[in-house]
């Protein structure tokens, strides 16, 4: 399956470039649900999601002619929507108040996260992993983005290394520590949900202003695994 599909994408890539609206139209269709799991799990459904997959799919047709071998095209147009993603982040930290505008830019009860739970009707486990990946950095949820999709057989790891542009080595590197992140982020989500509450965790919370970052997922895991009651939060199986 995956060799006819590799050989109809090379069909399409070929007649596309040729300026088959056709094929064009229908190279963008195949392809625009994975740039939009990409896309939407990196930016955790920020309001930009459209515009940074909108613009990907722009760049990937009108630079099809750059593109030396038509069976690379699905990791060659992961690449791009990964270079709009970091581009997006770029932007966004050089824009004037980007940090008062960040708050508002998704309802915490309708970003990517909860659509994703709700559509997929996730539960214990998975939903916990879900809801963990608000705790993330950026560069991380780029890595998880890409890291789930090669979970689901949708991507290879040389496909991801290409998307990250490091090695396959640098990227099992890259995924472990990703993982590793994921899993505290997964404590930090226990430890919020624990009732009754710890006591202890509420004076660490005492100036914490509700909104999910890596400062308050380092500041809580630390004291996860420090405090005697939270210690048991810790999940020695990692994450699934």
């Amino acid at each position: 399956m995956r060799t006819q599909h590799t050989v109809d994408t090379a069909a399409l890539v070929d007649a596309a470039r040729a300026g088959d609206p056709a094929a064009q139209d229908a190279l963008v269709g195949s392809y625009l649900p994975l740039v939009y799991n990409i896309v939407g799990r990196a930016l955790n459904g920020s309001v930009d999601v459209d515009d940074v997959v909108q613009e990907t799919m722009l760049r990937a047709l009108g630079s099809l002619g750059d593109l030396r071998s038509p069976e690379n095209f699905r990791s060659w147009l992961v690449a791009i929507a990964m270079n709009r993603v970091r581009a997006h982040w770029r932007d966004r930290q050089l824009a004037p108040g980007t940090v008062e505008e960040a708050t508002g830019v998704a309802d915490p009860g309708a970003d990517f996260v909860d659509l994703t739970i709700v559509r997929l009707q996730l539960s214990g486990q998975r939903q916990e992993t879900a809801r963990a990946t608000r705790w993330l950095e950026p560069e991380d949820r780029e890595v998880l983005s890409l890291w789930w999709l090669e979970c689901a057989g949708e991507l290879t790891r040389a496909e991801v290394a290409t998307a990250l542009g490091v090695s396959p080595q640098h990227t099992a590197v890259r995924v472990q520590r990703m993982k590793a992140r994921l899993e505290s982020a997964r404590v930090v989500v226990r430890a919020l949900d624990a009732r009754p509450a710890c006591p202890e965790l509420g004076g660490v919370l005492a100036s914490w202003d509700g909104l999910p970052s890596a400062l308050w997922r380092k500041r809580i895991a630390r004291h996860a695994r420090e405090c005697a009651r939270c210690g048991g939060l810790w999940n020695p199986q990692g994450v699934r």
